[in-house]
């Protein structure tokens, strides 16, 4: 990561969406795909960590969805910025990107935000979305999620209860399906232990490991 060359971003706001969770946000000047990752750091040498994009192809800013990790270097200096502080950020990368064939998009935590920017982008047709959280106020875009996805759009949530949700995790909702649709490509992101269980059902119930795709964050 350190090889890369980092370019100095304005922090246009940086909110607290929910308990330990954050979006920060910046003015536009690239382009870049839905689902791709840009490296930030908070000082212009220093570690930088990957983050998915979590706005839309045309937006005229890039927000970034993040969580604060207590015994981590960077979130909880990044949550203490202001509007104005500054960022610095590689140029995106990656190949965790949206085609038009029919896919199951599955998420745990903030592993939402690159389905969330394919969703902003116009890339969710024939997409079936399943999101995973431990508590009900974790699912952060729910309104526009719920509007545009209908019944395609799955919650999962391990620790609370409530109409129209399933209640456990994502992954017992995989095992739960009688029959994955062999036709479909799946894309996993989340924490490790998510995405690695994830692809094992799958490929226990005989999805072809070549249409499975993964990011992890850790």
């Amino acid at each position: 990561m350190q090889t890369h060359t980092v370019s100095r971003k304005q922090i246009t706001f940086n909110d607290k969406i929910t308990e330990g969770v954050y979006l920060i946000s910046f003015k536009r000047d690239f382009s870049f795909k839905a689902g791709q990752v840009i490296g930030i750091s908070t000082e212009k040498d220093g570690p930088r960590r990957l983050y998915s994009i979590c706005s839309g192809e045309n937006d005229h800013e890039v927000q970034i969805l993040y969580n604060i990790v207590d015994e981590g270097y960077l979130t909880p200096r990044l949550s203490e910025l202001k509007k104005k502080d500054a960022i610095w950020i590689t140029a995106p990368r990656g190949e965790f990107l949206y085609d038009s064939q029919k896919a199951f998009w599955i998420a745990n935590g903030t592993g939402i935000a690159p389905f969330y920017s394919m969703f902003k982008s116009g890339h969710f047709y024939q997409k079936i979305l399943i999101h995973g959280e431990r508590y009900l106020n974790k699912f952060y875009f729910y309104d526009e999620l719920h509007e545009a996805f209908g019944d395609k759009y799955i919650r999962c949530c391990s620790s609370e209860e409530d109409h129209g949700i399933y209640h456990g995790r994502v992954t017992d909702y995989l095992r739960s399906i009688s029959t994955l649709p062999l036709d479909h490509k799946y894309y996993l992101c989340g924490r490790a232990e998510m995405v690695v269980e994830s692809r094992d059902i799958l490929i226990e119930r005989n999805i072809p490991f070549n249409q499975i795709f993964s990011e992890i964050y850790f």
